[in-house]
């Protein structure tokens, strides 16, 4: 059988081993719960609890402001100790609400119970999503309503299910696809319904490929049509969206457009189970499973974690050993977010926590000049030049960055991975990207 995948790309240890084999195991709650009102891409929520109130787990704390906007739910019973200002995985103080949990368990009326929704309309589901807090669970966070919800000029004819985790070291898709399956296929002919579309086709990477005939013979079982998972060759970034979508459908997203303008809506697994556990029982977004793995990992596995579960506390469930560990980050070793504190809270894009150990993390920030070897170039995902890049960016000319096609570099990190002069390339574009944007709001304003 013929792989399907991209042009470009690069081939790390997918380091998954540590984790794929670990069922989900729910974490035992934490003695406080941080809670961020910034868990999406868009406007953060407005919180709509005070100090001293007693919420209960599903109940509504912060309300959304704006189209791209999703509310905020209680990940568990309690009271509200605090309102303010709280360390953010983000690495700035943001806006939380702090929850001392109590042992009652209690959640919102209506928590699990069915709902019969072939019966409601594409609106209706669209409201449920939204209302449960729903986001892009791969990492991104993008309300999940604002992309069931395209343009009267775009016509969407096919669904796109992300189940490639390209990522090294991370297996939460994995196992919630092994554990989840009815549920996976549920939220799709959810989210189908949603769409109006016939087609969806669900990428997985040959490493998963239990996985893959899991879903075959399930999808026949229940008849179902128009679902069709395809098995992609493992390379990173095999999960990103526009390398995905050519993947999958041959269809190439334009330059500075969106999916949508190549007929396509991708949602990434977890975030269709998402969509499933809400439409059909009643089930807001308050928890996710997330890989913790790493070599000072004690118990490396894909927890089921509250949002708001402090980073402390889970690597104590984890039995992590931070004497010997040298970075922290949120996210995998390509894309993910070095952390600073322990006391940061997991959110709703937190996929992973990766632990380096020492001798695993880079402390030396030199580098040497440029080979001109062209190996940036020759695995840009995105066809760009990110050694042409790198050298604008190290001397101040980010206008001519944006020129040369800043904006369509998607961060994956695979120009840095190879380059043997180890030139930060991914980070001197992000310096762009922010210079570049500062100064068009400087403009604006």
């Amino acid at each position: 059988m013929s792989l399907r995948s991209f042009p470009g790309g690069i081939h790390p240890d997918d380091m998954k081993h540590l984790s794929r084999n670990r069922k989900i195991e729910p974490v035992p709650m934490p003695e406080k719960l941080i809670i961020p009102m910034s868990q999406h891409i868009g406007a953060p929520a407005k919180c709509i609890v005070k100090k001293g109130d007693r919420v209960r787990r599903g109940q509504k704390i912060g309300e959304a402001e704006g189209f791209v906007s999703v509310p905020v739910h209680a990940s568990a019973s309690g009271e509200v100790t605090a309102v303010g200002e709280a360390m953010h995985p983000f690495g700035k103080m943001l806006m939380s609400v702090t929850i001392k949990p109590d042992e009652s368990g209690d959640t919102v009326e209506g928590w699990g119970v069915e709902r019969p929704w072939e019966e409601l309309s594409r609106d209706e589901l669209k409201t449920l999503v939204r209302e449960a807090g729903i986001v892009g669970l791969g990492g991104a966070t993008f309300p999940t309503h604002v992309k069931l919800s395209p343009p009267p000029d775009k016509h969407i004819n096919t669904l796109v299910i992300n189940a490639a985790e390209c990522e090294p070291y991370l297996t939460s898709d994995y196992r919630l696809m092994m554990e989840k399956t009815h549920e996976l296929l549920s939220g799709i002919r959810i989210l189908k319904k949603i769409l109006d579309v016939e087609e969806c086709r669900i990428g997985i990477e040959s490493n998963k490929k239990d996985c893959f005939e899991i879903l075959e013979k399930e999808i026949q079982a229940q008849g179902l049509a128009g679902i069709t998972p395809i098995l992609l060759e493992v390379k990173y970034p095999q999960g990103a969206e526009i390398q995905l979508i050519y993947a999958l459908t041959g269809r190439e997203v334009p330059s500075g457009k969106l999916p949508m303008d190549a007929g396509v809506v991708v949602q990434n697994a977890g975030t269709a189970i998402a969509v499933s556990e809400a439409v059909e029982r009643n089930i807001p977004l308050t928890e996710r499973v997330v890989t913790v793995t790493g070599s000072t990992v004690g118990t490396p596995g894909n927890y089921l974690v509250p949002f708001g579960t402090p980073l402390k506390h889970l690597l104590d469930v984890a039995r992590a050993d931070l004497e010997k560990t040298g970075k922290i980050i949120f996210g995998g070793p390509m894309m993910g977010m070095a952390q600073a504190f322990l006391d940061v809270p997991v959110i709703k894009g937190t996929s992973g926590v990766l632990l380096q150990a020492l001798d695993e993390t880079i402390k030396d920030s030199t580098y040497s000049s440029c080979l001109r070897c062209g190996k940036c170039v020759e695995i840009c995902p995105m066809w760009l030049m990110p050694t042409r890049f790198g050298s604008l960016s190290r001397t101040g000319r980010f206008q001519e960055c944006e020129e040369a096609g800043l904006f369509d570099c998607k961060e994956c990190g695979s120009c840095t991975f190879v380059c043997p002069s180890h030139i930060p390339l991914t980070h001197f574009i992000k310096l762009a990207k922010f210079r570049v944007l500062e100064e068009k709001r400087r403009q604006k304003s």
